[in-house]
């Protein structure tokens, strides 16, 4: 028996429920808090309760099972299945006319490269797709020109019900390349009966991607009369079992939350045919593997299976031979480790001590041009908490978001940055993911992450579409594992590689101690802007953002240690106020620095009040309506 149930077999779990951090209550309502958690909640206040006897022991019971334990591989037997349909291409004659040349022209030009059997052209405008009319009014209305290369090569390949991979840059049209064939694909199905499942799965590691792909699916779902529905952790389970079991054709999902549904019995995969797993290089690298196999064992096998991914690594690979039969791989962008050409890529290398003023003076530079929605992704929760609170307490309209965040949270934090109420968002590796904002334009990463996959995922977030954007990246010694890969991105996006980099792989081969790599890269070494990138190719290609002089700041040291080290301001500062002959006299050697300090501090205190006081985002005047708090008030805006 766990503590939650060792508590409410003895009538205490309404004392039980009121434990927790901050004196807020526990809702006994909020379906989505684990046992676990309450068991964590009271053992970190009240310690182990006694079971048997007075010395205590051990907690009895069972142990937390893993997810998806109690499902079982089901054996299927096709000759006993319902026939299904999943060809329903029949190409344009426009497509029909268009020669293999033009179609390697059109592939080459689109960065383009398939591999596999009977890959049909492309399309080149959306009539070709013969869409219903309803959905082709849909796309009319959001005035898209013309299909993605995605779109373009992978919608034909969808609709003939072949397995596929996709492989594209974020922001490149992939919801659409798999959502448009799922509708089609659902047209030519019976219809749902009581007590079925959903007929098209989309599985998506985080839930703000499944809420963002629920988001578009909902718009093209309804003009075909069509339900969906998003079911995701963080979120209360009623509505969400209620959506299932009204019936649903499309069901987008996280893997934990589906597992436990499919557990519960709410719902079933039977009649699921066409299967997507959206981002799966992050689902794996989330540990999502067990449950996504679990969740695949309960789908009839010769169903039509579409992967997409921003990186194709051997683990992908191989969930892809276990999963699909026979599949189209479709690449857009170089084959190899690529990040997004519309970004501008500047790299800094420094030391994790000059992180927090590199990044406030970037940020006012960032915070003076118009368009300034920035993404600050960090390493962890706890930094997120303490970086966003920092900026906060200095003025910065900033807040934060992570996996500890409660879902309610998190969307008010989303919407108030998607509206630019606060322009600034720290995060955690949770955003990087399916965090859809069109108008990001810069990205920092204050932290590098764990590999160079999730640097392009990251650097992402901005430049979406056919838009450009900024990427700034402070990079330690203590990323040096890291630095070939990324040094790899750059060169393949033909960007300026800053020489420290190419100096950290030498003194790496060299086998240079890191004292002696702090030593050559401390703060206050510069050069050229021209040394890292040609200024006429800069300006030619990135426009009005080359002229900006912060970039070259901020990769050739000017906001570095060395302006508080060279004496100005503060060593001729304290030497004007006399503090350093007084304290040599003798006299009053603790008088002289306490003078000295207060009057030269006493006038730079003044200065930055004055300073910030004209900022766009200054401190509220007397009498003004205060910055929202945070974390989330308890009422907010939509």
């Amino acid at each position: 028996m766990s503590v939650f149930g060792y508590m409410q077999k003895n009538g205490l779990r309404e004392s039980y429920l009121k434990v927790s951090d901050g004196g807020a209550v526990v809702q006994e309502e909020d379906q989505n808090v684990s046992l676990a958690f309450y068991d964590v909640l009271f053992l970190s206040r009240f310690g182990a309760p006694r079971f048997g006897g007075s010395r205590g022991g051990p907690l009895s019971g069972k142990k937390f099972g893993n997810p998806g334990e109690k499902l079982t591989k089901k054996k299927w037997n096709l000759d006993e299945l319902p026939k299904f349909e999943k060809n329903f291409y029949q190409e344009h004659p426009d497509v029909v006319r268009r020669t293999a040349q033009e179609v390697e022209q059109y592939r080459a030009s689109k960065e383009v490269t398939v591999r596999g059997h009977n890959c049909p052209k492309p399309i080149i405008n959306f009539y070709e797709a013969n869409f219903p009319a309803n959905v082709m009014e849909v796309i009319q209305r959001q005035n898209f020109t013309e299909p993605t290369a995605i779109q373009a090569q992978g919608w034909p390949v969808a609709l003939s019900g072949l397995d596929m991979v996709g492989v594209a840059q974020t922001g490149s049209g992939k919801t659409l390349s798999y959502l448009l064939p799922a509708i089609v694909h659902i047209n030519h199905q019976p219809f749902l009966e009581r007590g079925d499942g959903p007929i098209c799965l989309v599985l998506a590691p985080t839930r703000e991607l499944a809420q963002q792909v629920q988001q578009v699916a909902a718009e093209y779902s309804r003009a075909c009369r069509l339900k969906s529905t998003c079911i995701y952790g963080g979120a209360p389970k009623g509505p969400q079992i209620r959506d299932l079991e009204r019936g649903v054709e499309i069901c987008i999902a996280t893997p934990g939350r589906l597992i436990d549904f499919l557990e519960a019995g709410k719902t079933n995969l039977r009649r699921c045919t066409y299967l997507v797993l959206d981002e799966a290089d992050r689902m794996l690298d989330m540990g999502f593997e067990p449950q996504i196999r679990k969740i695949v064992d309960q789908i009839r096998p010769d169903r039509q299976t579409l992967m997409w991914s921003a990186t194709w690594p051997k683990e992908v690979r191989q969930l892809a031979e276990d999963f699909l039969k026979e599949y189209v791989h479709i690449n857009i962008g170089a084959l190899e480790l690529s990040a997004n050409h519309n970004i501008l890529q500047i790299v800094d290398v420094c030391h994790d001590v000059e992180k927090d003023d590199k990044l406030i003076r970037l940020m006012e530079e960032i915070m003076s041009e118009k368009e300034n929605k920035t993404i600050v992704f960090v390493e962890t929760k706890r930094r997120c908490d303490d970086l966003t609170r920092k900026m906060r307490r200095d003025g910065w309209p900033a807040m934060g978001i992570h996996g500890d965040k409660s879902q309610q949270e998190r969307d008010w934090v989303l919407n108030e940055f998607k509206h630019g109420k606060a322009p600034i968002l720290i995060a955690t590796d949770v955003a990087s993911r399916g965090l859809d904002v069109e108008d990001v334009k810069f990205v920092i990463n204050y932290d590098y992450p764990n590999s160079s996959e999730d640097y392009i995922h990251r650097i992402g977030r901005t430049a979406r579409s056919t838009k450009t954007g900024t990427a700034y990246t402070f990079f330690t010694p203590n990323n040096i594992k890291q630095v070939n890969d990324l040094i790899s991105v750059l060169r393949e996006a033909n960007q300026a590689i800053n020489p420290k980099l190419l100096q950290l792989v030498e003194d790496r081969g060299s086998g240079r101690s890191r004292g002696d790599r702090r030593d050559r890269y401390s703060a206050g070494k510069r050069g050229g802007f021209n040394s890292f990138r040609e200024r006429e190719n800069f300006e030619r290609t990135y426009g009005a953002l080359g002229k900006r002089d912060f970039g070259a700041k901020t990769q050739n040291g000017a906001y570095s240690a060395q302006s508080f080290s060279n004496g100005t301001p503060f060593g001729n500062g304290f030497a004007a106020a006399g503090m350093q002959a007084g304290f040599r006299a003798g006299g009053n050697p603790t008088g002289a620095y306490q003078n000295g300090y207060e009057q030269q501090y006493g006038s730079n205190i003044a200065n930055m009040h004055n300073g910030m006081n004209q900022q766009q985002y200054a401190y509220p005047a007397t009498g003004a309506a205060p910055m929202i708090g945070y974390p989330m008030p308890t009422s907010y805006s939509q």
